[in-house]
């Protein structure tokens, strides 16, 4: 996604080449985490295990991003394997949740479908000399809105004590979250235009 304002600028520009780094450990540990957090979700469906699972994939995304800044360990790798997770932990909660039908199927085609009409801008980023774009803050808080109703859909589907009070928190979030991916899907594409007719002229 693109930077927040100003110019826009690639990840090329700012980033290392290492490959071994703490923050991207923590990436590839979150990945792994996936297909746990799926099998949880859809085979015993043991809620609970899973919940615990999303949560401490939520808190890596969070830890990952505070020591590449503070350790100075930034990587072209961790730039592309932060969001690539982020994305995945997304894809695989809206297919769980309409499988499960806590979400419906439609809220799960929008958000899927708005990094579809995003996958093409990477070739073309890569035909223009260009690097895949910073993240954005607005990507960032459409994650973070994303990532934090996931858990609270998931209480708010079991008879627990909270479920009915969380229910409308987490929707709440589903709104913004949803709302904030799509406009900084905007912000991508239109960064992604400015590049292009830049290297054009």
């Amino acid at each position: 996604m693109p930077p927040s304002d100003g110019e826009p600028t690639t990840v090329t520009q700012v980033a290392s080449d290492r490959v071994l780094t703490i923050p991207n450990v923590l990436s590839i540990l979150r990945l792994l985490g996936v297909p746990l957090f799926l099998w949880l979700l859809l085979g015993p469906e043991a809620d609970g295990l899973a919940l615990a699972v999303l949560m401490l994939a939520g808190a890596s995304d969070y830890f990952d991003g505070k020591i590449a800044r503070a350790m100075g360990q930034t990587s072209k790798l961790g730039v592309l394997l932060d969001p690539a997770a982020d994305r995945l932990y997304i894809l695989a909660t809206l297919a769980a949740f309409v499988a499960r039908d806590i979400i419906p199927w439609w809220l799960a085609a929008l958000v899927i479908g708005r990094d579809l009409v995003l996958l093409p801008t990477l070739p073309l980023l890569r035909r223009h000399r260009y690097g895949p774009l910073n993240v954005s803050y607005v990507g960032k808080a459409a994650t973070f809105n994303l990532l934090y109703a996931f858990p609270l859909l998931l209480i708010g589907a079991n008879d627990w004590a909270i479920s009915d009070a969380v229910v409308p928190v987490a929707w709440a979030f589903v709104i913004w979250g949803t709302v904030l991916y799509l406009y900084s899907a905007g912000l991508y594409l239109t960064q992604v235009v400015q590049l292009v007719r830049a290297d054009a002229r």
